[in-house]
């Protein structure tokens, strides 16, 4: 029987630090748990998705895919008092990468989203969408590399591997 703790790994784009400043301030106050488990992102491939990590890291690591950019809308509410910014623009390179990544084209549509609240941790303050309200109406962020991340136990998510988006050369 395996008594080890339970882990999870995923693998995420994080926002540039610099970038997502006016991001983690609204996270801090709306939603101090999730602030504290894990930088501002966007998920990539969820755990159920990594069957094969060992062809996942090859292809991140040999692969010559651009930065990916995104951007967000206003600020909307979800599951109870859940708050998230959608994405406006690039969705489509999103779900290009995701084939990529897990070497498919049979792979299910993830809608990109950064999570300010989630609805799964206590309601940190009554007027989170408002707070969030104040972000502008259209965030965009170059997402330069992927992490591989990983949870045990429920505690702070952890960079395993970073994999760089590079910019690829065109041939002449």
């Amino acid at each position: 029987m395996d008594t080890s703790p339970p882990k999870r790994r995923q693998l995420s784009l994080y926002l540039p630090a610099g970038a997502a400043e006016s991001v983690e301030a609204i996270r801090r106050i709306a939603d101090p748990v999730q602030h504290g488990l894990i930088p501002a992102h966007v998920t990539l491939c969820r755990e159920d998705e990594l069957t094969d990590l060992p062809a996942i890291r090859a292809r991140l690591r040999n692969g010559t895919q651009a930065p990916l950019t995104l951007a967000f809308g206003k600020a909307e509410p979800f599951s109870s008092h859940g708050v998230l910014l959608q994405c406006v623009e690039g969705q489509g390179a999103l779900q290009e990468l995701r084939k990529y990544v897990l070497a498919s084209d049979e792979v299910r549509v993830q809608q990109a989203h950064i999570t300010l609240a989630h609805p799964r941790n206590p309601q940190a303050i009554p007027d989170a969408l408002a707070r969030a309200y104040t972000l502008p109406e259209r965030l965009t962020f170059v997402l330069p590399e992927i992490r591989l991340i990983e949870q045990q136990d429920g505690g702070r998510w952890q960079t395993l591997e970073s994999f760089p988006l590079q910019w690829q050369a065109l041939s002449i």
